[in-house]
């Protein structure tokens, strides 16, 4: 089982209504990164866990009504008394999403390390991702969880960077390398290592962060495919799958939460089991990840796949 650590949210969808320009129709959708990639990998079949803020609001309820009908262990829930974060969704070119977040004092940065219950044995995997990583006091606690756990549990990360809600690029980057430091996978975008290291090459990156604990680093590019860089086994790449994007909004967690659940579905979600992964593993993982994501490109917002869709 993964114990999925970050936001919950709602991502809110504004469409013009009709001619009148003083309206909007808006349609909520529950998300968030790590919300995503919890949801991800139930629909999988993969056993997790989210370990989040909720608020007891209706918003709140309503995402961890979400949850339990996904089937993803509620067990680690945190309830707050405070608001539920919105992120205002724009699409822009290509169907890629534009954030704005309203979530300063919300449920899902309020985490301390005594709001999150003793790991059951059956965690054996935990990942972490997005603007958790920054905002306190969750990204604290998330911090001193993975340092204690690193020994122990297969740790993953993906930075997933959003500057407009924390706009201090070097305070992104001193987070991410403390997280990386420990990380054994690590999942980013060519997008935000532009932000995090702009005019350093994406593969010089990878190596850096490949001589420490971590085992492998997948970048992923869009369009353009995707590039794995493995301590042991060197660089593979895989070509985006054609298919006709409706946006890009979930894609990258749809990515993550294949990955993940490909490590459990043949017992490499250790430290150990990972250092001893084969070429055609890697190869097959990285097949399998990108094909979950084309079917997520293929749909309106972060509808992620289920398992039965996946050959």
């Amino acid at each position: 089982m993964y114990l999925v650590c970050g936001e919950a949210l709602f991502d809110v969808f504004a469409t013009p209504s009709g001619t009148r320009s003083n309206r909007l129709n808006l349609e909520a959708v529950a998300g968030g990164s790590p919300f995503n990639v919890a949801v991800g990998l139930a629909r999988l079949g993969t056993p997790c866990a989210l370990f989040t803020g909720i608020s007891n609001d209706h918003l709140g309820q309503q995402l961890r009504q979400v949850l339990e009908e996904e089937g993803v262990d509620c067990r680690y829930l945190a309830a707050f008394d405070a608001p539920t974060t919105l992120a205002m969704v724009a699409l822009g070119a290509n169907g890629v999403p534009i954030y704005s977040f309203r979530g300063e004092g919300c449920a899902d940065r309020l985490p301390r390390d005594e709001h999150l219950a003793p790991l059951g044995e059956d965690i054996q995997g935990i990942h972490v991702g997005s603007y958790s990583l920054v905002t306190a006091p969750v990204a604290d606690t998330l911090l001193a969880l993975i340092r204690r756990e690193s020994g122990n549990r297969l740790i993953s990360l993906d930075p997933n960077i959003r500057l407009n809600v924390e706009p201090d690029v070097l305070r992104w980057r001193e987070r991410v390398e403390a997280f990386a430091e420990r990380a054994h996978v690590i999942k980013v975008s060519d997008e935000d290592l532009a932000l995090l290291y702009p005019g350093e090459a994406p593969e010089a990156i990878a190596q850096r962060w490949l001589q420490g604990s971590c085992a492998l680093v997948l970048l992923t590019r869009g369009g353009a495919g995707a590039q794995l860089f493995s301590r042991r086994h060197g660089a593979r790449y895989a070509a985006a799958r054609s298919v006709t994007v409706r946006d890009t909004v979930g894609a990258g967690d749809t990515f993550q939460a294949a990955l993940l659940s490909y490590l459990h579905e043949h017992g490499l979600n250790s430290p150990g089991a990972l250092a001893d992964i084969e070429p055609g593993q890697l190869e097959a993982m990285l097949s399998f990840a990108m094909q979950a994501a084309s079917i997520t490109c293929s749909r309106q917002g972060p509808e992620l796949p289920y398992r039965y869709e996946i050959i």
